[in-house]
């Protein structure tokens, strides 16, 4: 039997391109599908027309979005500000690495209009805020993220929407459900849910 060298032309999406001799092959990768929470938040400019805008770049880019929670209306959390800021928790199912799913969501923070400024410390208003709450059951530390996000037991904002779509969804490190994580949470500033939701039905897709 004559082993000939395998070499790789290239992957583009899930196909893995090869050849062996002269003969050209392509193999389809399998991915494995997550679940990801994303919480979206923003207090400046038209925030309904953002999120929307935003559900259809992560639809298109990041994964498949199957459910969004009701809008929210919340205090400024960490600093002042005249806007409040309008929060929503989008549920998709995404083949992306934790990594790439971050790099999609930052660049679609800044096409949204986000100006992000690495010198200036602490919170500001913005735009756009996409921030990845959970990835499956999956406790992730590198340089570039932290999942489940280090700062989502604190926060009503990002709970109580998290609790109308999951609510006992176990958090993999404190093993607490979101229901639990919100009777536990010491913030105290005001989260009103928006009851006349004007989210697009094209943000939700549901093939």
């Amino acid at each position: 039997m004559v082993i000939e060298l395998v070499k790789i032309l290239g992957c583009k999406s899930n196909i893995l391109f090869f050849y062996i001799g002269d003969k050209t092959l392509y193999l389809q990768k399998i991915s494995t599908v997550e679940t990801c929470y994303i919480l979206f938040g923003s207090n400046m400019g038209d925030k309904n027309g953002i999120f929307n805008q935003a559900c259809l770049y992560i639809n298109n880019r990041c994964g498949r979005v199957v459910q969004v929670s009701a809008p929210y209306e919340s205090e400024p959390w960490g600093f002042e500000a005249e806007e409040w800021f309008l929060n929503r928790v989008i549920v998709i199912e995404t083949a992306l690495d934790p990594e790439a799913l971050m790099k999609q969501l930052l660049e679609i923070e800044y096409e949204l209009g986000r100006d992000r400024h690495p010198e200036k410390k602490g919170y500001a208003s913005r735009t756009a805020d996409l921030d990845i709450l959970y990835y499956g059951d999956k406790i992730i530390v590198t340089d570039m993220l932290t999942v489940p996000h280090p700062r989502l037991h604190q926060r009503r904002f990002a709970l109580l929407p998290m609790c109308e779509v999951t609510p006992n969804l176990v958090h993999p490190a404190f093993r607490l459900t979101q229901s639990e994580l919100l009777a536990r949470c010491p913030d105290t500033l005001v989260v009103r849910r928006i009851e006349n939701d004007q989210t697009e039905e094209t943000c939700i897709t549901t093939t």
